[in-house]
């Protein structure tokens, strides 16, 4: 399913802004509300998002004022306001973004059923509700309805959950997860639950703070500037309210304290100040805070420490409870807590499953022990947490906690791939920071540890694994490439086929451990190997095409070879995302398993095909990669070559590196 156009169905500031994410990635779309006032408030706010992100390019000197205002000219043609449904028979994608209401949201998935194509998915910005409430009732194409939750503000927060409902089709959250990348958001995908991911945890954490408030009558101004100060979020929770806005928040936490209980705290004079109209930043400022002083009674100093504690502990238990359930995966929690809820790694500040590693999970394990027994059942150590700390697997230290991490053998080690040896079983950490892009560094060190390993005594199985939890390989290094002369081009093509060839003829097993994103070289990296273990976080994609150029590592070779000469042509022509389940299905991996299970499991397979016989093992896989695969990289190779010299090539790369979108010739 793609996306050609789209519709968003409420006006105002978040329709606003959703509609000007869309149009920036040069998509059309409408935006509809009943109300004129709402349309035109939707576009005054687009266009006011794209002067400000235009204004500061233009003030960094990447764009003249005359190119912004083309370029602005440009987003606002591609949005069209509208209080009816006349345009909406030709969309592919409609965003309702109405109201908190169940009956009102059903009413207007009514509407959009009846005046959209039936292959048009229909997607909900509810922060809370249910998809399969609203597409089962709503209309006559569950299986095309999501969740498609942005963060407020759509214009700046890059995350978008895209949220399956039980009858919502793996077709359809495939689509989803594709259009958010081409909007230029990161998604993340998730089951459906009360909450879903990063509010389900935020409202669990915050929960915690507003209740020791209440109860012990605290500061607000401590509060805030002793969880900020620990580095657990990036700013205190009641200031974070005031923020976002108290009704909107008052309205999720009621609605996860209806769905969880207790557990899930509401505070009360949060209740008072939204039946008072005190909003925070919408309403003039006033809420938890007005003028820079507290508005509800509390001035007795925290424990700053057992509150931190509280809030960290509270995050890592909800966090282990959406792995559980099975809502959501180990990294994309994390990625949806880094994107959505702004702990960024760079800034010091750490996601729940990063953070425990870090920290050790025995220790954090002892700390929601103590919590538990002080403040009952909602900080039970998850059996999660349990199960990691009795297997010695206590994080960062130890090598192996929610994320693998690398203990390379001693002595001389080459920059971007580490080699740890394990008995009879080498890993080869991929370590290109920060995207583990395929670089002719990582090309040569990858060969310098490989041929390590083959030398190696006893070592019958290699594993290639990611030593970043939430890339496996983003693909090649564009930027190298096109710094590179035809010569030394042609030159790491040849380095580089050599290689992958290898991978797969030798008699040293190859296992790819893909825990993330494995797209272009990386996804071609995985291919060259004789067994795939994705994590369920894993996506695969060829997305050369989106650069005017073609696979340059074996993709139009392999790739058939394992999903089939149609499926791989499709995914070669349109380079969009494969998700984990779908790649399963394919057969572009051999098995999909829990995110935190990815490198135990990838190990297990390798500890089995090493001992098994060396020349055996060589000659199974020289036999089975007989047929015409030299010659198909051969083509490869050649048509790489002359994609690569195109004008569209130039014109693809360029728009990438730009982060605009390109504009063919066709030459």
């Amino acid at each position: 399913m793609f996306v050609s156009k789209a519709a968003v169905v409420g006006g105002g500031t978040m329709g606003g802004e959703i509609a000007q994410a869309i149009a920036a990635a040069d998509i059309p779309v409408v935006v509809k509300d009943i109300d004129q006032k709402f349309v035109d408030a939707a576009l005054e706010k687009a266009r006011a998002v794209t002067e400000d992100q235009l204004s500061r390019l233009v003030k960094k000197e990447k764009l003249t004022q005359e190119q912004a205002d083309a370029r602005l000219a440009e987003v606002m043609g591609q949005i069209v306001g509208t209080t009816s449904y006349a345009e909406f028979g030709d969309v592919d994608f409609v965003i309702e973004a109405v109201p908190e209401k169940m009956a009102i949201k059903q009413a207007v998935f009514r509407e959009i059923d009846a005046a959209t194509p039936g292959h048009a998915i229909l997607a909900s910005n509810t922060s809370a509700l249910s998809i399969t409430e609203i597409g089962a009732q709503g209309t006559l194409r569950a299986d095309k309805v999501c969740g498609f939750h942005f963060f407020y503000p759509a214009s700046v927060m890059p995350l978008v959950e895209v949220i399956v409902g039980e009858e919502t089709s793996q077709e359809t959250a495939t689509a989803a997860y594709n259009f958010a990348q081409a909007i230029k958001k990161q998604p993340i995908v998730c089951s459906e639950i009360p909450g879903f991911v990063v509010n389900r945890i935020l409202m669990a954490t915050i929960g915690e703070i507003w209740r020791a408030q209440e109860e012990q009558g605290l500061s607000l101004k401590a509060i805030d500037e002793a969880i900020a100060a620990a580095q657990v979020a990036p700013m205190g929770p009641f200031f974070l309210t005031d923020l976002l806005g108290l009704d909107t928040v008052l309205h999720v936490a009621e609605h996860l304290n209806e769905s969880y209980g207790e557990s899930f705290y509401v505070h009360q004079g949060l209740k008072q100040l939204v039946a008072d109209g005190k909003l925070g930043a919408k309403s003039g400022g006033e809420g938890f805070f007005k003028d820079g002083e507290q508005t509800v009674p509390g001035d007795a100093d925290p424990d700053a420490e057992e509150l931190v504690a509280m809030f960290t502990c509270r995050a890592l238990i909800e966090a282990c409870l959406l792995v559980e359930e099975g809502i959501c995966s180990v990294r994309d929690i994390d990625l949806g807590m880094m994107a959505g809820a702004g702990l960024d790694p760079r800034r010091g500040l750490l996601p729940p499953f990063w953070k425990a590693d870090v920290e050790g999970l025995d220790k954090v394990l002892e700390k929601v022990e103590m919590l538990e027994e002080k403040h009952g059942e909602r900080f039970a150590a998850p059996v999660t947490l349990k199960r990691l700390v009795a297997q010695g697997r206590l994080g960062l230290g130890s090598g192996q906690g929610f994320y693998p991490y690398p203990q390379p053998d001693e002595g001389e080690q080459a920059d971007t791939v580490k080699l740890e040896t394990r008995d009879r079983v080498a890993i080869a950490w991929l370590a290109n920071l920060p995207m583990n892009a395929v670089s002719p560094d990582v090309i040569r060190d990858l060969g310098t540890v490989w041929e390590r390993v083959k030398a190696a005594d006893g070592v019958g199985a290699m594993v290639i694994a990611s030593a970043v939890p939430v890339v496996f390989s983003a693909g090649a290094d564009i930027k190298a490439f096109t710094q590179m002369d035809e010569v030394a081009g042609a030159e790491l093509l040849e380095q580089g086929h050599a290689l992958l060839r290898d991978l797969g003829r030798a008699p040293v097993a190859t296992i790819a451990a893909v825990n993330s994103i494995a797209f272009g070289g990386g996804c071609e990296m995985a291919m060259a190997c004789d067994v795939r273990i994705a994590a369920e976080a894993a996506v695969f994609g060829q997305p050369e095409i989106k650069l005017g150029i073609i696979p340059g590592f074996g993709g139009t070779q392999r790739l058939p070879r394992l999903v089939g000469a149609n499926k791989a042509l499709e995914m070669n022509l349109i380079g969009d995302a494969v998700l984990s389940e779908e790649a399963l299905e394919l057969g572009l991996v051999n098995r999909v398993v829990p995110d935190h299970e990815l490198l135990e499991t990838a190990l297990m397979w390798a500890r089995k095909l090493a001992a098994q016989a060396p020349v055996a093992v060589g000659q199974i896989k020289q036999a089975s990669n007989k047929g015409d695969l030299d010659e198909g990289i051969e083509a490869e190779k050649q048509g790489f070559a002359a994609a690569f010299a195109s004008e569209d090539a130039r014109e693809g790369i360029a728009a990438f590196l730009g982060k605009r979108s390109p504009k063919w010739s066709g030459r």
